[in-house]
């Protein structure tokens, strides 16, 4: 099953509020191209507009049964309340149709002779649909489906939330209900509570957790609190030691991706853990590999699977899937349209996409509209060809990474004055993530200062002391 398109930038993701049905008074910020993106997906989920083509109604009522047991399943595992599930559940028809209708359309490309989809094959694939939503939205999913395909309303306070009430008591107040569970958790990571601290936060006080970030955690996913300390977390740390990650980094990892502790860890981690290591995931970057990018232990076969197919598709070799992994394990949370589509991009100016892959699989998480086009564009704008900037881009695509007003621009303008030719920034591209004021600057002051020459890529590239070597060298021939 393939990834949801996104626009975002990893920034705009670490930018996007918590769950909206705990904070009072949360402004959500939802990008209007994404929920483009959503309605486009949902074009048949639209009232009187459904597509799914000759399903017997017997079928598809059932498919949309299994649908709405897979959706209040995959929330009750995140750690939702029952309550909170049901009432989701009731409140995303057009959501329940969106997966029903993408079910279909899948089911359709790949079993074009129609066979029936199995229930373990429709529960596997909405699932991990599901978990991919998850990973791009977090706890605010719930506020995503039951408002789909339009983004959730700008403000959702307490006070104009409308409970209806029997005989004086609430009947249904499930968001009422979150925050006050939300701020009892917050109340007792002190000892002014009659209960005293939470065994769970006296744990990840000797992890070396402090107050505050566990303030944060609990803050940003409340369901963290009532996790078992025994069933649970312990598990799951004492897994991560197992793998070798050192309990100083444990914090650490526990805040970018506190869901860890909700993870099975025979259904999933280790099952991931098995599958990356048959791949050529060396068993000693485990660490490394966890603390970049935590949420891998989180990913079902299925989703890695879909993305290492996909980088296969691209022109990564399954002998270098295993070496990019431990580099860039964010790679696996990538969507496999996203993937694609920045494949394209670059298949467009002429870089090898498989060779890029290994090179630099990072910036495949970047923007095409906010960071690849206005780069390319800043070169082409100045003289460059497109053969010249795919040249570029296969030796350092990591410009891509850099600011383009900030970084980029200063040391073009600085490169007019040094007297070099363009061809020289084609050759050795690596100039732009060369500090200028640190590097650049001072080295052609020592070399014009001596009066000699050197090749742009030799005066940056050199260490401090063959520069000067070389400068003299160069010095004592001109004066013979």
């Amino acid at each position: 099953m393939q990834a949801l398109p996104s626009t975002r930038t990893s920034s705009d993701l670490s930018s996007l509020p918590g769950p909206a049905f705990f904070i009072p008074r949360t402004q959500l910020t939802f990008p209007k191209k994404l929920f483009f993106c959503l309605a486009k997906l949902a074009e048949s989920s639209k009232p009187g507009s459904h597509n799914f083509g000759v399903t017997p109604a017997n079928s598809l009522l059932a498919d949309k049964e299994e649908a709405k047991a897979v959706l209040t399943m995959f929330l009750k595992k995140r750690g939702f309340s029952e309550v909170i599930a049901a009432r989701t559940m009731h409140k995303s028809a057009l959501f329940v149709d969106h997966l029903v209708s993408r079910l279909h359309s899948v089911h359709k490309t790949q079993h074009p002779g129609g066979r029936e989809l199995t229930t373990r094959e429709i529960r596997d694939a909405l699932y991990s649909y599901l978990e991919t939503l998850y990973e791009e939205f977090g706890d605010i999913l719930v506020d995503v489906v039951e408002n789909f395909p339009n983004p959730p309303t700008e403000e959702r306070s307490i006070e104009n939330l409308s409970v209806s009430t029997v005989e004086g008591g609430p009947v249904s107040a499930p968001i009422t209900t979150l925050n006050s569970q939300k701020l009892k958790a917050l109340g007792r990571l002190t000892d002014d509570g009659p209960t005293g601290k939470l065994p769970l936060i006296i744990y990840l006080t000797e992890l070396g957790m402090e107050h505050e970030v566990i303030k944060e955690v609990i803050s940003k996913f409340p369901p963290f609190a009532d996790y078992s300390l025994d069933e649970k977390v312990k598990p799951v740390v004492e897994f991560l030691l197992d793998l070798g990650v050192p309990k100083s980094d444990i914090p650490s990892i526990l805040r970018k991706w506190p869901q860890l502790c909700g993870v099975s860890l025979s259904e999933k981690a280790i099952h991931s853990v098995t599958f990356l290591e048959n791949l050529g995931v060396d068993k000693k970057q485990w660490a490394k590999v966890i603390y970049r990018f935590p949420r891998i232990l989180s990913c079902t076969r299925l989703k890695l699977k879909s993305n290492l197919d996909c980088l296969y598709e691209l022109g990564l070799s399954t002998e270098k899937q295993g070496k990019v992994l431990m580099r860039c394990p964010n790679i696996l949370g990538y969507g496999v349209e996203r993937l694609r589509a920045t494949a394209e991009y670059f298949h467009s100016i002429g870089v090898d996409v498989g060779t890029l892959l290994h090179k630099c699989p990072h910036i495949f998480s970047l923007s095409i509209e906010a960071n690849l086009k206005p780069v390319t564009e800043f070169f082409l704008e100045r003289g460059f060809s497109i053969e010249e900037v795919a040249i570029m881009v296969s030796r350092f695509g990591n410009f891509y990474t850099l600011s383009l007003s900030k970084n980029i621009m200063p040391k073009w303008e600085f490169f007019l004055t040094m007297g070099y030719p363009k061809s020289d920034l084609v050759r050795y591209p690596q100039y732009f993530g060369c500090s200028l004021e640190l590097r650049i600057k001072p080295r052609y002051a020592i070399m014009r200062e001596i009066g000699v020459t050197m090749s742009l890529g030799r005066l940056i590239s050199v260490s401090d002391g063959d520069l000067y070597e070389i400068l003299k060298r160069k010095k004592e021939k001109h004066v013979g």
